[in-house]
């Protein structure tokens, strides 16, 4: 089922989501959900706060632009190293339609449980390692706009607060139409 993407400034987009207790038919129907949800908006990358779940799930699919790659959902994703920098064009499912450099480490070595709930190390570079940060800074409550500098950060921000308001109404006048 495709879930509704939350856009920013959404409150639970600034939340810091938990612990995945116990990997069940709930927590794969998330991640089901979570991959149809992404995929259905062109993402690469997807937290679970950003369907409005505040667990700690992300999936990720950099098969696009990285075919040695495969699909991966991470359950209570834990980065354990970050090496090297590189600066990357980063845009968000929640803030559609805006990108901006985001200074990132150019690897990393990330530590999760899979869907059937075993412990998994993945060591990633290029967009994988982008996506992982990317998307575990969700799981904070972090944005990849709270990166950038807050002129531009107060920009996006009016112009997430106009999207949202269209959708609004867009959506008030559809309801109301015979």
């Amino acid at each position: 089922m495709v879930r509704e993407i939350l856009v920013w400034p959404h409150p639970t987009l600034k939340k810091k989501a938990v612990p995945v207790e116990k990997v069940d038919d709930s927590v794969r129907e998330l991640v089901r959900d979570m991959f149809e949800s992404m995929y259905a908006a062109d993402g690469v990358g997807l937290a679970a706060p950003q369907v409005g779940v505040l667990l700690n799930v992300i999936v990720l699919d950099t098969t696009p632009r990285q075919p040695e790659s495969k699909p991966v959902a991470m359950i209570n994703p834990v980065i354990t190293s970050l090496e090297g920098t590189t600066t990357y064009t980063e845009g968000c499912l929640s803030i559609p339609g805006e990108a901006e450099d985001v200074d990132r480490a150019a690897e990393v070595t990330v530590e999760y449980l899979d869907e059937q709930g075993k412990k998994q190390t993945l060591h990633a570079d290029g967009l994988l390692a982008i996506a992982i940060q990317h998307e575990t800074d969700h799981l904070k409550g972090t944005m990849f706009v709270d990166h950038i500098s807050t002129l531009k950060r107060e920009v996006i921000r009016k112009r997430m607060k106009r999207l949202k308001a269209d959708r609004a109404s867009e959506h008030e006048s559809s309801a109301s139409a015979p």
